[in-house]
């Protein structure tokens, strides 16, 4: 699958795609069907299929990640973003690649998503 795999190929940049950011494991860049402007993927370099693979220790990397790529989309207008993450295919993980959507957001932007 590793070989296969669309977000690998990404990392190793086989694929050619804008880099928001990227640090030592993790890489982002924009969703390929945004559901807003400046959706962002962000993803580790190595594969692993879901966060239940994710090794802990990366935990603090991925954060740091999230609050760089935040703070570029809130300077760029975002007045607030979401987190989302798909894990296993019931929970509507299409891309069998942990990844994190974070998706900036604007006041009556119209995005509506599925919360609890």
């Amino acid at each position: 699958m590793e070989g296969d795999c669309v977000f690998c190929k990404i990392a190793r940049k086989e694929i050619k795609t804008e880099i928001v950011d990227e640090s030592e494991n993790f890489v982002a860049f924009p969703d390929a069907n945004p559901v807003a402007e400046g959706h962002t993927l962000i993803i580790p370099k190595k594969h692993f299929t879901n966060l239940m693979d994710l090794p802990s220790d990366l935990g603090s990397e991925l954060v740091d990640m999230v609050k760089r790529v935040s703070e570029k989309r809130m300077r760029e207008g975002a007045e607030g973003f979401n987190l989302v993450m798909n894990n296993f295919k019931v929970a509507g993980q299409v891309v069998m690649h942990a990844h994190l959507h974070l998706i900036p957001r604007k006041k009556d932007d119209g995005v509506r998503l599925r919360t609890i």
